[in-house]
């Protein structure tokens, strides 16, 4: 197969960045084909049907024993299709543990909770070794049919992935399915739990309320500080001081593979925004720096080289950032508007396509900015030979192939035009590609 060769060969580099496609998007590759003829949504009260085949009516326990698959009745059950061999795939095990295990210890959860690993490891050793990790069920790395129904059925192309389903209720047929579990467990953790249509309305309320509420007063301060570290450190700057200004949520650390080239980049960009804005008094951008270094030394090693202000490490606040904003990998960078409010969580990627003219990175910006790329987009081959790829590559919009995506020439992440492979989904931005001539008879 194509990609899984591809994924293969570029093993190395993702575990090298894994910071940086925390939460990014891989395709599922079986040794069977996932595509499916007629992938249907199951109701709740069949559910149980599809968890078993014609040879196997059971499930894998932690501790290897067989569990009949009709003791999930009642429950809601999460399919979890996974593998070993993915860095965020594991990382995002980890946290569906600790969830999972929350929701265990919780005598008053009816109807219950169960997960079911669908796996996607390449042989029987990975698939135990991974096994050994989960608290939950499994179905038999054998039972290949139950695997390939399960990957067709939901239609799945990526991993991780989590879809919850519903026990049986006549009252609530039209609820019987979540795919998008992965997002709930990241947003929500057990929060999310029973995973209703009317639990999720009365989180996304709450989430509402919670960003209306905010301001940089608190999310930056605290009692006990109100505060930003300046240049030369110690220096303090108010966090008064920021108001009504464009502030940019730096995350980063000094160990971090992918900022070593992104750091820079911005320290580029902020100095041109900030020459941009000389003159005009009604508006300005100011960046703070969200540290996840390990020690005081590292981050002040690391500040030193920063032009903006930052949050003293170690602070409390820094934790409360990444999880108030879901930063999964870093570097990362979130914008807040002149009024404290996200502009959004993009900050980076429209660093890497617009550079500073990304500023002030409302969506009336990025909207012109993109029309602009695709007037640009109309002059560009529709199909072009790239010097680092075997095969033709089509150009595509934003969406064709998932959203964002990491450019497979210069590893920078971004979203918009770009060219990619419709074989093996080697994706490069518009401006890396090195064609390749083509002679009379091409």
């Amino acid at each position: 197969m194509e990609k899984k060769n591809i994924i293969s060969m570029t093993m190395k580099e993702e575990e090298e960045e894994e910071e940086e496609i925390d939460n990014s998007f891989v395709p599922v590759y079986h040794s069977f084909s996932s595509t499916s003829n007629n992938s249907q949504v199951v109701s709740g009260g069949d559910y149980l049907s599809i968890l078993a085949s014609k040879d196997s009516d059971f499930l894998l326990s932690p501790t290897g024993i067989q569990v009949k698959v009709w003791e999930l009745e009642g429950k809601v059950v999460g399919l979890y299709f996974s593998a070993n061999w993915y860095s965020p795939c594991t990382k995002f095990t980890n946290l569906l543990v600790n969830v999972y295990q929350q929701l265990k210890e919780c005598s008053n959860i009816n109807p219950g909770f169960e997960i079911v690993f669908v796996s996607s490891d390449e042989d029987l050793n990975a698939f135990n070794t991974y096994r050994s990790s989960m608290p939950w069920l499994a179905i038999p790395f054998s039972d290949l049919e139950t695997r390939r129904a399960l990957t067709q059925k939901f239609d799945v192309e990526g991993i991780p992935c989590l879809i919850i389903l519903q026990p049986n209720d006549n009252n609530k047929l039209d609820a019987a399915v979540i795919k998008d579990g992965v997002e709930l467990v990241y947003r929500y953790g057990v929060q999310a739990f029973p995973f209703t249509k009317e639990r999720l309305e009365e989180l996304q309320v709450k989430e509402k309320e919670k960003y209306d509420n905010q301001t940089l007063s608190n999310l930056l301060t605290h009692n006990a500080r109100d505060y930003l570290l300046g240049h030369p450190s110690p220096n303090q700057v108010p966090v008064a001081s920021l108001k009504g200004k464009t502030v940019g949520l730096y995350f980063s650390a000094q160990w971090c593979i992918p900022a070593k080239k992104f750091t820079p980049r911005l320290i580029s960009v902020y100095k041109k925004i900030k020459q941009q804005l000389e003159g005009k008094e009604d508006e300005d951008f100011e960046i703070v720096f969200v540290s996840s270094d390990r020690d005081q030394l590292e981050f002040a090693t690391y500040f030193e080289t920063m032009s903006w202000i930052a949050i003293p490490f170690g602070d409390p606040k820094i934790k409360a950032l990444a999880k108030y904003f879901d930063i999964r990998g870093i570097p990362s960078l979130v914008v807040l508007g002149p009024d404290g409010k996200t502009v959004t969580k993009q900050g980076r990627s429209l660093i890497n396509l617009y550079k500073e003219n990304a500023y002030p990175f409302t969506k009336t910006r990025v909207g012109i900015l993109e029309k602009q790329m695709d007037e640009l987009a109309k002059g560009l081959p529709k199909t072009e030979k790239h010097s680092g790829h075997r095969h033709e590559l089509t150009l595509v919009p934003e969406g064709h192939g998932g959203g964002a995506f990491i450019c497979c020439d210069c590893d920078e992440q971004g979203y918009g035009w770009a060219y990619q492979c419709l074989e093996c989904g080697y994706e490069v931005h518009p401006k890396c590609v090195k064609p390749v001539g083509r002679g009379p008879d091409n």
